[in-house]
């Protein structure tokens, strides 16, 4: 059983992603930018970054790099007058879950980060450290793009949730939305979570889930949603097992909420299917497979403060 790893050396070898012909591409553009100076961030339901003075050629090269790294999952932002409508109005997540947690002066993680989206909201907490997770070298380059004008101190790691317990350091509370059902070992991947955690830290955690009170879940045969990397989704009942296995206690249910194509839909930013089409068009309380609609749960666990 691995008991440590060199992170700096993995580091090193997932940075080499820069180099591939597909993401290289990405990297120019960044490094292409204008120079900005004073810019205006507002950290609202859309992420703002408003540079004081540009001309109308450099701003044309923002719009222009943007627009090449489709697909904008996450969002929204605003970037001088390029507005990124992403599939995702991730506002809605995070604004569910904005009453449930105090991130100020704690060591925060978002698992599975994307393009930082969540990470540039939590700014507002003040929080001690900010730090993602995230292998894809396309919401890697997202966020670059973004923290060129943001200049946030967050930190993006190239890595998965599978190293978060090797870790330099844990973490008082750690995110994790939208996750957890692309993993083949939902048990494993908390446990992980469960290690990485200071005492008394906590996990928010959001993942598919089908209704019932039974301790079960479906396994997809071959796809769901069109999606042909989703393992488990499994009842609010299952789930809270599998926390408890994992080590977790406290476990509570901030929310359970239905998929609606006003928080996630096809725009001109992704050029790729989205929720309408992931339905049945008969029935919109099925996929296309026939199996319940997307619907979420949002949850609490934490992780016991061992008795002195």
């Amino acid at each position: 059983m691995q008991t440590s790893i060199d992170l700096n050396a993995l580091r090193q070898e997932r940075l080499k992603c820069l180099e591939w012909k597909n993401i290289k591409p990405y990297w120019e553009a960044i490094a292409g930018l204008p120079t900005v100076k004073d810019v205006t961030i507002q950290l609202g339901d859309t992420v703002v970054m408003l540079p004081s003075t540009l001309s109308t050629e450099e701003e044309q090269i923002i719009y222009d790099t943007a627009k090449l790294m489709h697909p904008w999952r996450k969002g929204p932002f605003q970037v001088a007058t390029t507005f990124i409508d992403s599939e995702w109005k991730s506002n809605f997540k995070y604004n569910l879950l904005r009453p449930h947690f105090d991130l100020k002066d704690k060591i925060v993680g978002d698992i599975g980060c994307n393009n930082g989206y969540y990470l540039f909201r939590m700014m507002e907490d003040k929080p001690k450290r900010l730090i993602g997770f995230d292998p894809s070298a396309l919401t890697f380059c997202q966020f670059k793009f973004l923290d060129y004008f943001i200049q946030s101190g967050i930190t993006y790691e190239l890595l998965g949730v599978e190293y978060v317990e090797f870790y330099e350091h844990k973490f008082d509370t750690l995110f994790c939305l939208g996750v957890l059902y692309h993993r083949p070992d939902p048990i494993g991947m908390l446990k992980s979570l469960f290690k990485g955690l200071n005492e008394g830290g906590e996990l928010i955690l959001d993942t598919f889930m089908i209704d019932g009170e039974e301790e079960v879940c479906l396994t997809p045969r071959d796809r769901y949603s069109k999606m042909g990397n989703i393992y488990f989704i499994p009842t609010v009942n299952a789930l809270k097992n599998w926390c408890y296995r994992a080590g977790f206690t406290e476990i509570e249910v901030l929310d359970m909420v239905k998929t609606q194509e006003e928080e996630q839909r096809k725009t001109e930013w992704i050029h790729t299917q989205s929720l309408k089409d992931f339905l049945d068009e008969n029935d919109q309380n099925k996929t296309v497979e026939g199996y319940p609609a997307p619907k979420r749960v949002y949850i609490k666990a934490k992780k016991l403060r061992k008795k002195s």
